[in-house]
């Protein structure tokens, strides 16, 4: 079945989770189609005031949705962002923040994933939705 933990942990390990993310630290947890958790460290990834910069939680939240879309597209298929949007809501200046990712919508075409970023102590810092077109993927 396609999101078990042993089929989407080869898939991770196949395609791993891409050069800025890895860059930036982020860690994959947890990885089905139905909710993709990740974690990210404040630290190396704040903006000259001490926060973390608003584009990281972009990156976490566009890693979870577009990771968990391409697990939902299948063999062949390739999930690419159409649509990133962010409300944050909450600063974080020190540990990790933890990216939670769900399905809004999985359709043939399009998916929408509402990721939710929280810090060390379980408080919302920011929510990201992406949209994701699903088509065949290249030819080699």
């Amino acid at each position: 079945m396609v999101g078990d933990g042993l089929e989407s942990g080869n898939w991770v390990a196949q395609n791993g989770s891409g050069e800025l993310a890895d860059a930036m630290g982020i860690e994959f947890t947890e990885y089905t189609v139905e909710r993709t958790v990740a974690r990210m460290p404040v630290v190396g990834n704040r903006q000259t005031v001490g926060f973390l910069h608003g584009g990281a939680y972009v990156v976490l939240g566009e890693s979870l949705g577009s990771m968990a879309a391409n697990l939902h597209a299948g063999a062949g298929r390739l999930a690419v962002g159409i649509d990133v949007n962010a409300t944050h809501v909450r600063s974080a200046t020190s540990g990790y923040v933890t990216g939670i990712c769900t399905p809004i919508h999985l359709g043939r075409t399009l998916t929408v994933h509402e990721i939710v970023v929280e810090d060390d102590e379980g408080r919302r810092c920011c929510t990201v939705r992406i949209t994701n077109l699903i088509k065949d993927a290249p030819s080699d």
